[in-house]
């Protein structure tokens, strides 16, 4: 097919030039001058006054489990995205043991997307993945957290042998494809390893030469420790360094952003080949059990419902966390009325601030409403504001920082940034508030990412590559959605190619599932 007569982006920050795009056989065969290339017996697509883009990538993805779903997801492809790196924050749903399955459940079941999780290899989990038909491309990291719980199960202290097994379960996930590993440093059991233990890991990556993706220790008051110590770790494998989600997170760490962005500059000039990434929000969402001391989730959602509904350990738990120290969790650094539960087993409190809910209760101590929640159900999840807008927009400027969605799965009350992400940076940081330029933010959202995770041929608009493509209206190009009603329909995005198939035409989901797994 010929993608005709559009503004082309080659993904690499150059700028855009008016050509036509010839696609054959899955792969850009040539970008020619508009109007050149007119062969009989292919579809023509007038991209006139639209540009044509490598298809996005997004850098910051917990869309692991999606391609199980019964029905196609193409909530990422209606944002321009036709690629996602998987496995993040420490999160991925292999290698497991019917024991360590079962601590996934428990803990982090609303990741699943409402697919039990079961035991399996890497190499099996992929095949799962690839037999079921993603809607879009997918690449994997294997998580920290599950190396560390198939071989140590769920308590804070180590067993003996238990770092050798994950280094050798971390192995094999690299025969499997796994394109790096992702390390959680504030959630359990993550939380509980020490920085030699990580670096184990980080040596055998860098005998596969993996990617290091990290959700550091702390993105607040601490964030430049933070950032030391991933950088410690990616330099003892020799290795590639992502961070995700780059943000000065809380009251008191806004105005940092400067201080992260100069870390990340001083590592790149010692040698580090380290990126970040970011989305384009003021509130952040996760686990609602983020918000409490590391110790309150030692061995797993159980032992964390016992604890919380001890008295004598919810006030020990109340005061460690007021402290605010990378160890404390993430209460004291937003507010209970900025905490919106999005997920739990409660309708009635979705949708509701943790203040909402305290006074619905009978004006209760917001802590005791965290706790009772957690109790109710240990799996919930919340969007919470945290940054400041100077932060975000000077960390958005910066070359070294791409694009991540940090999206949940497709259910529910999502964060927005779950169904409208990219659009959103475009629409609102490039068009109306000029933050960046169009060529810029397309390099941060398709090569910049790509090369850091090692998919070759893709993120470029060039001939040889993959013919992953994202057509889309400068002029409209957008999305509504509110931290309340997140999940409105995505503006201006006209086309996307996956390998060369239509799968997003004028703007509609073809319905197909064209994706593939992307190993390593």
């Amino acid at each position: 097919m010929v993608l005709s007569g559009g503004t082309v982006f080659d993904g690499l920050g150059s700028p855009g030039t008016v050509a036509d795009v010839v696609v054959e056989n899955g792969a850009v065969r040539a970008i020619e001058p508009a109007g050149s290339h007119r062969p009989t017996g292919v579809r023509v697509i007038d991209c006139d006054g639209l540009y044509v883009a490598p298809g996005f990538v997004d850098a910051h993805s917990h869309s692991d489990m999606v391609p199980l779903m019964d029905q196609p997801q193409p909530f990422k492809l209606l944002q321009g995205v036709t690629t996602e790196i998987a496995g993040n924050c420490g999160f991925s749903f292999a290698p497991l043991t019917d024991e360590s399955a079962a601590v996934v459940r428990a803990m982090y079941a609303e990741l699943a997307c409402g697919v039990d999780v079961g035991a399996g290899s890497f190499a099996e989990f992929l095949d799962q993945v690839e037999k079921s038909g993603p809607t879009n491309h997918l690449a994997y990291l294997v998580g920290h957290h599950t190396l560390r719980v198939t071989a140590n199960g769920a308590g804070d202290e180590l067993r003996p042998g238990a770092v050798d097994e994950m280094c050798r379960l971390a192995a094999e996930a690299f025969e499997a494809g796994a394109v790096g590993f992702s390390t959680g440093l504030i959630y359990p059991p993550g939380c509980f390893a020490d920085q030699a233990e990580v670096m184990r890991i980080a040596r055998v990556a860098g005998a596969y030469g993996r990617t290091y993706a990290t959700h550091m220790r702390d993105e607040g008051r601490f964030v430049e420790d933070a950032i030391d110590e991933a950088v410690a770790i990616a330099r003892a494998g020799g290795i590639r360094l992502q961070i995700s989600h780059c943000k000065a997170a809380g009251k008191a760490a806004h105005g940092k952003g400067a201080a992260l962005l100069e870390r990340l500059e001083q590592a790149r000039l010692a040698g580090v080949d380290v990126m970040g990434d970011q989305y384009p929000y003021l509130a952040g969402g996760t686990v609602m059990l983020a918000l409490l001391p590391n110790d309150a989730v030692a061995g797993g959602a159980h032992a964390m419902v016992a604890r919380l509904g001890d008295p004598a350990e919810r006030e020990r738990l109340r005061t460690q966390a007021a402290l605010g120290r990378p160890a404390d969790g993430m209460w004291a650094n937003t507010e209970p009325s900025k905490i919106l539960v999005t997920t739990h087993r409660d309708a009635s409190v979705v949708g509701r601030t943790v203040a909402e809910a305290a006074g619905s209760a009978g004006d209760a101590d917001p802590f005791d409403t965290l706790c009772e929640l957690l109790i109710a159900d240990p799996g919930a999840m919340i969007v919470l504001e945290m940054m400041a807008e100077p932060d975000v927009r000077a960390i958005m400027a910066s070359p070294l920082v791409g694009i991540g969605s940090d999206n949940g799965p497709p259910i529910g009350m999502q964060h927005p940034r779950t169904y409208g992400c990219f659009p959103r940076l475009f629409g609102t940081y490039v068009r109306e508030e000029q933050v960046l330029t169009w060529p810029e933010a397309i390099r941060k959202a398709s090569s910049l990412i790509a090369r850091q995770f090692g998919l070759a041929g893709r993120g470029v608009l060039l001939p040889g590559a993959h013919a992953d493509v994202t057509v889309f209206d400068p002029a409209t190009i957008g999305h509504g959605g509110s931290y309340v009603e997140p999940d409105v329909p995505t503006e201006g995005i006209r086309t996307v190619l996956l390998d060369g198939r239509v799968v997003v035409d004028d703007g509609v989901f073809t319905g197909e599932r064209a994706g593939r797994v992307l190993r390593a």
